[in-house]
């Protein structure tokens, strides 16, 4: 595949990851080898892949996945007030296709434990309590090898997803599940398998003019100096 062919078409897969065919270690090694060739933060070599294949670890790890998922969606376990304010109303023109995420994302709830490779993503140190210089630097040591780790799956005809949904609650519970260390930072769970159908196309994606802002954030402004 072209280089942009899959920077275009590497989508978040929930409903078409195949969950009845197994995946070669030897794929998710290599993956995990480009992944890790990713930019680094100021701090080094801090980041860190927990792989589960293993049945019972892929239960507990979807148990409590599904704990977390079951919790959003019955307001049993709230969401924190940045989250919150991204649920949309049927007035806003981006509401069917959140609600078609959830519904997707509920698909995952349901069968996380059924995925044949799950991967937590880590780095080494803890910012929740420092300001916004220290957790950018920390969520940007980590998340280029994350991006890198589903570009080079999906070179290989794997999909994945990334989820977040447990951290906020039931990070120290997972930490316990996979015998993590303590001063780690969980940034997010990959599910990945091979996944069914055809293959993807570009998303529908605002234009990149819309998104753009040249010198300063100004639209007019923004135009004449590109002029």
């Amino acid at each position: 595949m072209s280089v942009d062919h899959i920077l275009t078409t590497t989508r978040a897969v929930r409903q078409r990851l195949d969950l009845t065919r197994p995946v070669e270690r030897q794929v998710i090694e290599r993956c995990l080898e480009i992944a890790l060739q990713a930019p680094l933060g100021l701090n080094g070599e801090t980041r860190h892949f927990v792989v589960v294949t293993d049945p019972r670890q892929r239960a507990a790890v979807g148990a409590l996945y599904r704990k977390a998922g079951e919790g959003h969606r019955s307001g049993a376990l709230p969401h924190d007030p940045y989250l919150s304010q991204l649920h949309l109303t049927a007035e806003d023109p981006n509401f069917a296709a959140q609600q078609r995420m959830f519904r997707s994302g509920g698909y995952l709830v349901a069968h996380m434990h059924q995925v044949p490779v799950l991967i937590l993503a880590c780095v080494e140190g803890r910012v929740e309590q420092a300001g916004p210089g220290a957790q950018a630097s920390l969520y940007g040591s980590i998340f280029p090898a994350v991006w890198s780790l589903m570009l080079a799956l999906r070179a290989r005809g794997l999909g994945s997803v990334m989820t977040t949904q447990h951290i906020q609650h039931l990070e120290q519970e997972m930490a316990q599940v996979l015998e993590l260390p303590e001063g780690l930072t969980q940034a997010t769970l990959l599910a990945v398998a091979y996944f069914s159908g055809a293959d993807f196309k570009p998303a529908q994606r605002a234009p990149a003019t819309e998104r753009t802002h040249w010198n300063r954030w100004s639209a007019d402004e923004s135009a004449a100096d590109a002029g």
